[in-house]
């Protein structure tokens, strides 16, 4: 097994796991919550057949890597990412972060200026700012997040096995995964800490994106299902493919927001055709684009923490 050590905020270095397998252009995905690095399973055994190198990590307090009682902030899970990258010596990278992974994406860029990354995919990603406030209109309640915090404390395993169904679109007539397949998803969710599993979920559900997805300046693709009851695309993806100059948004048309599994074949085309240069759109997908008229006044905007 793999590791390497991030240092964060001055303290005790921790052990941060990843898996690099393949050759190529060099893919670096990063889990969304509350997961690990082997939700991208269906993804690397299908793009290193590509001639793509695939490197999953564990985010701290997640799956094999070290669970430190504090430090799950973007500064720090930012620094972790760029870890990864220095520790491999990486260049032309494309980062692709899932849910809680865009954050990273964006605090690295504010952060390091993008530093060794070529190209960004934001997958059902929780950026620019998934908070309710008056300038914000279109976020998540508080009473939302409360509730996820309460049942979280209260018994973590029953909330993770509900929360599940709307992350895959289940409902009483779809069952677009498997009861083995959400089994073993709660399996590797209780795997994680239970301090991580509260921080990420305080970190992503308030921390302010805006201005740190400014300053991504490179070929970005956002992909989102508008059918996403975790993390609303009106919310996120809408508001991204705004601000982020030159970005290509498309809408999975009726996908959930664990579209990396239900839409897995749709999304490692779009992935692959991305990365290596291709231009195709499925009937299934709506390519969108953002009108002049619906730009954003930034002058709002909280400023990126350094």
């Amino acid at each position: 097994m793999a590791f390497f050590q991030s240092t964060q905020n001055d303290d005790k270095p921790i052990n941060i796991y990843y898996e690099d397998l393949g050759t190529g252009k060099p893919v670096v995905f990063i889990h969304g919550w509350p997961l690990n690095g082997n939700m991208w399973e269906y993804q690397v055994t299908s793009l290193t057949h590509y001639g793509l190198r695939c490197i999953t990590y564990d985010r701290r307090g997640f799956g094999k890597s070290d669970r430190p009682i504090g430090d799950y902030d973007y500064e720090a899970l930012a620094g972790d990412l760029k870890g990864l990258l220095d520790e491999l010596d990486l260049s032309d990278v494309t980062l692709v972060g899932f849910s809680m992974g865009g954050g990273e994406i964006a605090k690295y860029f504010s952060l390091y200026g993008g530093a060794r990354v070529s190209k960004v995919v934001l997958v059902s990603a929780v950026v620019p700012y998934m908070l309710q406030t008056e300038d914000n209109p279109e976020g998540v309640p508080q009473e939302v997040f409360n509730k996820i915090t309460d049942g979280i404390i209260d018994d973590r395993p029953a909330f993770m096995e509900s929360f599940a169904k709307d992350f895959f679109g289940v409902s009483m007539l779809n069952h677009p995964v498997s009861a083995a397949f959400l089994a073993n998803n709660l399996t590797q969710v209780m795997n994680s800490s239970p301090i991580a599993t509260l921080e990420c979920a305080r970190a992503f559900s308030s921390t302010d994106f805006r201005r740190d997805v400014l300053t991504i300046n490179v070929p970005t693709l956002i992909i989102h299902g508008d059918s996403d009851k975790t993390v609303p695309i009106k919310a996120t993806g809408e508001q991204s493919a705004r601000l982020i100059n030159g970005a290509r948004y498309i809408v999975y048309e009726g996908a959930p927001h664990g579209l990396w599994y239900t839409d897995k074949q749709k999304l490692n085309r779009d992935l692959i055709d991305f990365i290596e240069g291709y231009e195709t759109v499925d009937n299934n997908e709506v390519e969108r684009e953002v009108a002049d008229d619906e730009s954003i006044d930034t002058s709002s905007f909280s400023s990126p923490i350094r």
